[in-house]
């Protein structure tokens, strides 16, 4: 086809097979117009900017890392150092407090002329230890019991440490009594301290029961100081003892209470 540029339709895009014209301009000029393909110029040429793409999703989050070993423990501070303890007071008197205490009734005395223990079974100590006693060391006791006696027949009270005899009451001539009771109070002082005959004791008291006549109460009281066989660098146990003249069954003697107390 031979067209005048002139001729040809005008348009403002074109198809892949759409003939464009173009114009040689070459030195050695023909005047022909030669053809192209359209989609042979647009084949070389960028075409305008496409619109962005949609943004995609984010991604899951990892897993968290481990924790990571907790570091070892400081070490304790030490403790302080106690305080002092305060001194105890010191009371200007001596302490008084109890000894023993019987527990039940002691052995019956009946029937017998042999010298019986009338202390019976108890709580605490009758023993005071070797180098024990003090100048002034003071001690109080009370024995309660019951008895009977064979009018005019004797009874004597040993107050005893080991096997020395610190007091002795009576004999003592007793009036007829059935089923009565008897009181023993004792007193002890230690005048002073060491070896048999040095050491002294001195002890008094009061024995005292009731007779048949009259239910009256006959006493018999007493004083004694050993300066020559007690010895206070030993131990000394106390013991009170009793013993009739007579084996007559009206004659019996045992005792329910017996305290022991030091008083100074």
């Amino acid at each position: 086809m031979d067209l005048r540029i002139s001729q040809l339709p005008f348009v403002t895009s074109g198809a892949p097979n759409s003939i464009l014209a173009i114009v040689d301009y070459s030195s050695a000029t023909t005047g022909v117009t030669s053809a192209i393909y359209f989609s042979s110029v647009t084949a070389n040429l960028s075409g305008a900017t496409g619109t962005s793409g949609t943004n995609g999703t984010s991604g899951t989050n990892g897993t968290s890392g481990t924790n990571g070993t907790s570091g070892t423990n400081g070490t304790s501070g030490t403790n302080g150092t106690s305080g002092s303890s305060g001194t105890s007071p010191t009371s200007p008197y001596s302490y008084v407090y109890g000894l023993y205490t019987q527990t039940g009734n002691s052995t019956t005395v009946s029937g017998t002329t042999s010298e019986t223990t009338i202390v019976g079974e108890g709580s605490g100590t009758l023993n005071v230890p070797a180098n024990g006693f003090t100048a002034g060391s003071s001690f109080s006791a009370l024995m309660v019991g019951h008895m009977g006696a064979n009018n005019n027949d004797d009874l004597t009270i040993r107050i005893k440490t080991n096997s020395v005899t610190l007091a002795s009451i009576g004999p003592m001539n007793l009036s007829s009594a059935t089923n009565k009771h008897f009181k023993l109070d004792v007193y002890f002082t230690i005048r002073t301290t060491g070896t048999t005959g040095v050491a002294s004791i001195m002890t008094g008291g009061n024995f005292e029961y009731s007779k048949d006549a009259s239910s009256a109460f006959e006493q018999f009281n007493f004083t004694e100081l050993n300066n020559t066989t007690f010895d206070t660098t030993i131990s000394n146990t106390l013991n009170i003892t009793a013993q009739f003249d007579s084996t007559n069954a009206s004659n019996i003697i045992y005792s329910e209470l017996f305290f022991l107390n030091k008083v100074y």
